[in-house]
């Protein structure tokens, strides 16, 4: 029975004891924190980790580019073809030359041209050169190009009016050969052109090739880039030139053409495609060359060259 008595008067609830508030000790707990922050300053919120993304992305340093210096140079390499920009003259920063290469008569050119030119002459190991090159046969010499300097398709319009000239500029659509575009240059320059604009993407740049075609020229007359060419085009138009694109279906022949003797915008399209379909639409005349020989077209070069001998013809 006692062991009973024990069992009954044990206490058996679980129950915690009577809750006491805090009497104010903790007031300062419970006071404001203050306006709640933007998302962008919470820790953990979307906006937060996106801002967060962004700063580390902007602070981080870039990694040097595989295969040469830092940047968008361009690096021309071989013997013959260094000896060739530097003759043409190419612009370029620095020659690297090989160290204990044999000299023969390019080596020896290139050097004393580089010299002239004062450009940087830096002697590199062979294990450098093939870094930089990607492992191309650079046989000793690599020419380090610095980006070309395009200038602004408005650019093209106002030297024209401040020299009291109708703008006679060159459009160029979907060229990607860069020897085709130096040699549009060459004409251009040629003829008492203004400028030649190429699009910013999926179109050949003033390259080394270009240069090179361009005999020197591209030195005297500016390309530049558009962003989109179609609006482009239209601007030029707002401007008071008249869009002229060459097409081998085109509605007029070149000779009788009267638009060429005033402000122009002549618009080569690749020879296998022409001009693409917005910026034939948006062209106030498309306008054949006669070819009495039979050939079906001609390379954006030679085009480009017969329509500025015409216009200068007109304008003389």
């Amino acid at each position: 029975m006692a062991g009973n008595t024990q069992r009954r008067n044990r206490r058996t609830s679980n129950k915690k004891g009577m809750q006491v508030g805090s009497g104010g000790q903790r007031r300062k707990a419970l006071e404001g924190k203050g306006p709640t922050p933007p998302a962008s300053e919470r820790k953990g919120h979307k906006k937060n980790r996106l801002a967060s993304a962004k700063a580390r992305h902007e602070t981080k340093r870039p990694a040097p580019r595989r295969g040469g210096p830092k940047g968008t140079n361009e690096l021309v390499v071989g013997r013959n073809s260094v000896v060739e920009a530097l003759r043409e003259g190419v612009p370029a920063n620095t020659l690297y030359v090989q160290q204990y290469l044999d000299n023969d008569e390019r080596v020896r050119e290139a050097i004393q041209l580089a010299s002239e030119k004062g450009l940087n002459l830096m002697e590199a190991p062979r294990p450098e050169l093939d870094r930089m090159t990607n492992g191309l046969n650079h046989q000793g010499l690599v020419l380090q190009v610095p980006p070309y300097d395009y200038a602004h398709p408005d650019d093209l319009t106002a030297a024209a009016f401040d020299a009291g000239e109708d703008p006679l500029i060159v459009a160029l659509d979907g060229i990607t050969d860069p020897r085709n575009l130096g040699a549009v240059v060459r004409s251009a320059s040629a003829f008492g052109g203004h400028g030649v604009v190429v699009p910013e993407r999926r179109a050949a740049g003033m390259t080394a090739s270009a240069w090179k075609t361009s005999a020197g020229t591209a030195a005297r007359t500016p390309v530049a880039r558009a962003t989109n060419m179609t609006r482009l085009l239209e601007s030029y138009q707002k401007a008071g030139l008249t869009v002229v694109g060459l097409a081998a279906d085109g509605d007029v022949e070149l000779h009788e053409l009267e638009a060429l003797a005033g402000p122009v915008v002549i618009v080569v399209g690749s020879e296998g495609k022409g001009l693409s379909r917005l910026v034939g639409e948006t062209c106030d005349f498309r306008v054949r060359i006669p070819m009495p020989g039979g050939a079906e077209s001609l390379n954006a070069g030679v085009a480009a060259g017969v329509v500025l001998y015409e216009a200068s013809r007109r304008r003389a």
